[in-house]
């Protein structure tokens, strides 16, 4: 189980990190609505430039610590479930302007993997 636990923060933190610091001018098929970089996406949503800073810097901060919690087991819960909160507010910014399900399946499923790390 232990190795299986790794597996996910590895995965979650570096896919995470590749869309805020390599993807975050880049299209994809996951941005909401029809933006093509992070921050049309946040305007989408209805959120300001400085938002997405503020969550960038969040969810590279709690992604780093994630990965440094292999480690350090004491940082698990504070990175894994600061990442579950802030991807919350994702799944739920695709309903608010009524994405298809399909565009918030990444957030989901890190949310998901993010509560199986913080309470196993």
């Amino acid at each position: 189980m232990n190795y299986l636990i790794i597996a996910f923060k590895i995965i979650v933190s570096l896919s995470i990190l590749n869309v805020w610091l390599i993807q975050n001018r880049k299209e994809t098929r996951w941005r909401g609505g029809n933006a093509s970089t992070l921050l049309e996406e946040f305007e989408t949503y209805g959120l300001t430039k400085t938002m997405c800073y503020i969550v960038g810097f969040f969810k590279v901060i709690f992604s780093i610590l994630l990965l440094v919690s292999i480690w350090f087991p004491k940082l698990n819960k504070l990175a894994a479930l600061g990442l579950a909160f802030l991807l919350i507010g994702s799944v739920a910014m695709h309903f608010k302007i009524k994405d298809p399900l399909l565009k918030s399946f990444p957030a989901a499923l890190f949310l998901i993997l993010c509560l199986f790390i913080a309470f196993m």
